[in-house]
């Protein structure tokens, strides 16, 4: 039986994700959707779809805490509207369990203000700076491409908070 490239389990009211049905095709699934379900779980049985690049989770009830599997090959990531809070937990889970994400799409979380959630340009941009500073290789988030001038912004403003955070707790500042 050849595999597919590409599967959609979006809309079915899903409240666990249909693992019998995907790994089927783990030789040669490359894009998942499991949008506008229900779900919750963590993912961690994906981590056996060696060539899964990308991974549309929008509209669900993932939390900051959701726990991904090691996946490598994973370079997009949506996860719009879901239920994420905490962004230091969420990126730091992101950066460690997809190290050549390009792409991540978090709009209308509460951990990613703007304009369409009641956040303040200022919040928008401290957002998009933390998270392009934590993951260098990011290319687009949300729905801007990362731009070199703001890549260097994010770098200089978390460096420094970096270096302040890191005096306090040896009790150095000045």
């Amino acid at each position: 039986m050849l595999g597919m490239q590409s599967l959609s389990f979006a809309y079915q009211n899903l409240e666990e994700i249909p693992y019998t049905s995907i790994l089927l095709h783990r030789d040669t699934l490359e894009v998942l959707d499991l949008s506008n379900n229900s779900l919750q779980e963590s993912p961690s049985l994906l981590g056996s779809l060696d060539k899964l690049s990308t991974l549309i989770l929008d509209c669900n009830i993932f939390t900051s805490h959701v726990k991904f599997p090691y996946m490598p090959s994973m370079t997009t990531v949506y996860i719009n509207k879901n239920r994420i809070r905490n962004l230091p937990i969420f990126v730091e889970e992101v950066k460690k369990k997809f190290p050549n994400i390009r792409m991540l799409s978090m709009m209308n979380n509460e951990a990613a203000p703007s304009y369409f959630n009641g956040g303040t340009l200022k919040q928008y941009v401290d957002y998009r700076q933390y998270v392009i500073s934590q993951i260098p290789g990011l290319q687009v988030l949300d729905d801007h491409k990362v731009l070199e001038n703001e890549r260097m912004e994010a770098a200089k403003v978390y460096r420094y908070h970096k270096s302040v955070k890191s005096q306090k707790r040896k009790g150095t500042t000045t």
